[in-house]
């Protein structure tokens, strides 16, 4: 192996996925890459996307990918109910919130479900985790909780009810999170009849 190929297998290691233009900063030419595949140094996941071969891959690896290709993006709704395990529901597509006026990314896989939120709504109650190597941004439980009642014509006032029951029952977030986020999110009033049950 020559120094270019070991920059470029080592590049892949510390990132988990590596796009094309992650080379770019490591003065690594394009044609590298190209050839690390025909050599089966690195296989391609998708468009614009590598990884090692013959990686494990977990069950949220379609999230690391989609973080990989908009890392401006945050899974939100029922992609990250189902991170956190808060729901029986299994997403065929990945729900992302964008800015406002981003322009919407295309991906042909994973297929993407794009929610567009703004302000506090888009910024607060974000949390970092590792999957498959790749920082994935995704919304904190309370948060979760609070954007399904935001959305519950397009998730169903159901999915929503039984997000705040699983959570509430099994301790991940504290009435002051959640009625935190309820206000960030304009659903107290909307909210305010279901967590007076709960208390």
């Amino acid at each position: 192996m020559n120094t270019t190929t070991d920059r470029l297998i080592e590049l892949v290691r510390s990132l988990g996925l590596l796009r094309p233009r992650d080379l770019t900063a490591q003065g690594i030419p394009r044609v590298s890459l190209t050839r690390a595949v025909r050599r089966g140094d690195l296989e391609r996941v998708g468009r614009g996307l590598y990884r090692l071969p013959g990686r494990q891959v977990s069950e949220h690896g379609s999230l690391a990918e989609v973080a990989r290709r908009v890392p401006k993006g945050v899974v939100c709704l029922l992609s990250a109910l189902r991170f956190h395990g808060l729901t029986t529901q299994a997403p065929f597509e990945v729900w992302l919130a964008i800015e406002n006026k981003a322009l919407a990314p295309k991906l042909d896989y994973p297929k993407l479900r794009i929610v567009r939120f703004s302000g506090a709504a888009l910024t607060e109650g974000i949390e970092e985790h590792g999957v498959d190597g790749v920082t994935v941004r995704v919304t904190a439980v309370a948060k979760t909780v609070a954007d399904c009642f935001k959305y519950r014509n397009k998730i169903g006032l159901d999915v929503a009810l039984e997000a705040l029951r699983d959570a509430w029952h099994a301790k991940r977030m504290t009435s002051d999170d959640l009625w935190h986020y309820a206000k960030v999110c304009r659903v107290a009033n909307v909210m305010r009849p279901y967590l007076d049950s709960l208390s």
